[in-house]
């Protein structure tokens, strides 16, 4: 897509950190998981998590997405270039390097929070990852708020 003043984006695959980013303590909420189904359609989805909660399989059972185990940051940044060209969307510390090689980088600020590297390392910083998903799926959304 080509957005004014910001340039041509073109994205394959969507990488999602999932705690603090897709759920709250390992947990996906229903309408999160049928936006993560509509956005399959578009794009490979892919969840890269170290699984701090232990619920990563079961969270994604029955969607069309891949799951990525991950142990550090580099690791998680050394997978995502294999999506190459990718949109990111994190929330903290071991996401920085994955959002910092993305084409288009979302940070998301929700009840877990969000780290200041991880913020930084953002073309846009959202309140809740379906406002993510939803700029994903509707690209005058996303040019809207990127435009120069």
């Amino acid at each position: 897509m080509e957005i004014p003043n910001f340039g041509n984006v073109e994205v394959r695959a969507v990488l999602f950190d999932l705690n603090g980013t897709l759920g709250e303590n390992g947990r996906i909420d229903e309408e999160v998981r049928h936006l993560l189904e509509r956005l399959a359609d578009r794009y490979t989805v892919v969840v890269l998590s170290a699984d701090t909660f232990g619920t990563l399989e079961e969270e994604l059972r029955g969607l069309p997405v891949r799951i990525e185990r991950v142990s550090s940051g580099a690791e998680k940044a050394e997978i995502a270039r294999g999506y190459a060209p990718y949109a990111a969307v994190g929330n903290g510390n071991n996401d920085v390097a994955m959002l910092e090689g993305a084409e288009l980088a979302f940070c998301v600020i929700g009840p877990e929070g969000a780290t200041i590297d991880a913020l930084l390392a953002s073309d846009v910083v959202v309140r809740d990852v379906k406002d993510a998903i939803a700029m994903l799926l509707d690209e005058r959304k996303l040019i809207a708020t990127l435009r120069g």
